[in-house]
């Protein structure tokens, strides 16, 4: 099945996917820009706006795993073809929606979408490559994520400017039709020999639990003995998937969907840990701080775009500079790395504490881009060192493991700290004297907060708002900020020193690499970038 190494109709498919998944990397960076005008237009309210981010990576975390194993079974490019229908799709009923509740369904559409892109777009590589060559070809289709994160503030930004917020789904359409041609005519259909089980069990009961807890955390009232049934009814779930996955793990012929053998490793389990706390933190942030922006401090979708190019471009240069740190101090390199690393996010949070609405644009930009910096250090670090232990074999299935508790993490960042600035959002509010149907819009967040202000014209109530909401964010930091103290502390304590022999240079970025061949053996999707 595999193309003639002398074609460069290969390389031109490897350049279509790169795009789709470029569309994907940039999703994740433009939406963020985009929710104080959903707050506006769509009336959402800021439980509502948790669903909209919340409901992609929830899908994409639960759906990242199995993904792979359904073209193996079926056909990966029949599936990749499928995953860039529905991804296109569900773009343009995203870019269409009219209620808070639609665009929820929508983004979960578009998650799954995304959920299936990656695997499959790295388990096709195989049927195209040579061992020698996969690895730029991996490269060459994952550094589109990358670049999805400086591009995507600025060309977000941009469109929200000029244009109504659905062209920020809308940027979706153009290449995903690209990629759904160059797939159907330059790829072969491929499809594992021995194709492994699917474990429908694994998958219902993940889903099951981690919605649950979502559903738990977004807009809690933490005094309401509902809320903490919810949250038991989640843990237990998940207790049960641990159960299951270790006796699907222990039958013959049988592959659970998370390899619960993996977390023996201490190397495995405190760098995804670690890498979890992360995601956890870096996208509450990025769920909190563009409205903080444009909000608060009256800057446009644009202008708030720039002012977080800092965070991107910190994460860059810290994840470029760690990589050689590790290699100058040896063994103790990634616990040296990842502390430092959260001691420079900490650094960067805490100062982002001290910010109000007359701090200049260089104090925000410092504050931003030392957190992002750190994020750079500590994130691929970690990641690194829980694959470092892991044999060649074993890395791809590790890496995708890795990602989707990652994007686990992410999802409860911005429900969880979603929740906290909404609720010393409203905690702050003094709405004495206002109409209860006023009262009520100004509670569901900030944006409907300032709209009540200015149509009743009380500039007393307009800065209450903003003060309340400034405090949310604050709250939100200094959580953030301990949490990267925490992070530091736990990393010199737990993380194990990682001795590297001259083999493991070869696997250094298994992340990446080995994710194509592991994506073809069992659906792991390697590495989906920062």
């Amino acid at each position: 099945m595999e193309i003639a190494s002398t074609s460069t109709r290969r390389w031109w498919a490897v350049v279509a996917m790169s795009l789709a998944l470029l569309a994907g990397g940039l999703d994740l960076t433009v939406l963020n820009l985009a929710l104080p005008t959903l707050a506006e237009s769509l009336h959402a309210k800021t439980s509502a706006l948790q669903w909209i981010v919340a409901s992609y990576s929830l899908v994409l975390s639960a759906l990242l795993l199995p993904g792979g194993l359904f073209g193996d079974r079926w056909g990966r490019k029949k599936f990749l073809l499928l995953a860039l229908v529905l991804f296109g799709g569900a773009s343009l009923w995203c870019a269409y929606s009219t209620s808070p509740n639609e665009l929820i369904a929508a983004r979960a559409a578009l998650g799954a979408g995304g959920a299936l892109l990656v695997p499959l777009s790295l388990g096709v590589l195989p049927s195209l490559f040579s061992e020698a060559e996969r690895p730029r070809a991996v490269s060459v289709l994952l550094g589109s994520t990358v670049v999805a994160y400086p591009l995507g503030p600025i060309l977000g930004g941009w469109l929200l400017k000029n244009y109504w917020w659905g062209s920020v789904f809308l940027i979706n359409l153009p290449v995903t039709l690209i990629a759904l041609v160059a797939v159907a005519v330059l790829l072969p259909e491929s499809r594992a020999e021995n194709p492994p089980w699917l474990d429908v069990g694994g998958i219902l009961l993940s889903s099951a639990g981690l919605t649950l807890l979502t559903f738990a955390t977004i807009g809690a009232a933490w005094g309401s003995l509902k809320t903490w049934l919810e949250v038991a009814g989640g843990l237990l779930i998940l207790v049960l998937l641990v159960f299951w996955e270790r006796r699907v793990g222990r039958q013959e012929g049988r592959t659970p969907l998370i390899e619960i053998g993996l977390f023996r490793s201490a190397s495995f389990s405190w760098g995804t840990i670690l890498a979890t706390m992360v995601s956890f933190a870096m996208f509450g942030i990025l769920f909190t701080v563009p409205q903080y922006f444009q909000d608060v401090r009256g800057t446009d979708a644009m202008g708030s775009g720039l002012r977080l190019l800092p965070m991107i471009l910190g994460l860059i240069i810290g994840a470029a500079a760690a990589d050689r740190m590790v290699a100058a101090i040896g063994p103790l390199g990634p616990k040296t790395v990842v502390t430092v690393g959260f001691v420079v996010m900490a650094a960067g949070l805490f100062m982002g504490t001290a910010m109000s609405r007359t701090s200049s644009d260089t104090f925000m930009g410092v504050w931003i881009g030392l957190t992002g910096a750190g994020v750079g250090f500590s994130l691929p670090t970690s990641m690194d060192a829980a694959l470092g232990k892991l044999s060649k074999d074993a890395s791809g299935v590790g890496s995708g493991l890795i990602q989707a508790v990652r994007q686990t993490g992410a999802t409860f960042g911005v429900a969880i700290l979603g929740t906290v600035v909404a609720n010393a959002y409203s905690s702050r509010l003094n709405l004495a004297g206002l109409p209860a149907a006023a009262a009520d819009a100004a509670k569901k967040g900030v944006a409907g907060g300032v709209a009540v202000a200015h149509r009743t014209g009380s500039n007393k109530l307009l800065q209450n708002v903003l003060d309340a909401f400034s405090h949310g964010t604050t709250v939100m930091l200094l959580i953030c900020g301990s949490l990267a103290v925490v992070g530091a502390l736990m990393t010199l304590a737990f993380l194990p020193r990682q001795e590297r022999s001259s083999g493991d240079e070869a696997k250094k970025g298994s992340a990446v690499a080995s994710g194509a061949s592991g994506a073809s053996d069992r659906g792991a999707p390697g590495a989906v970038g920062i």
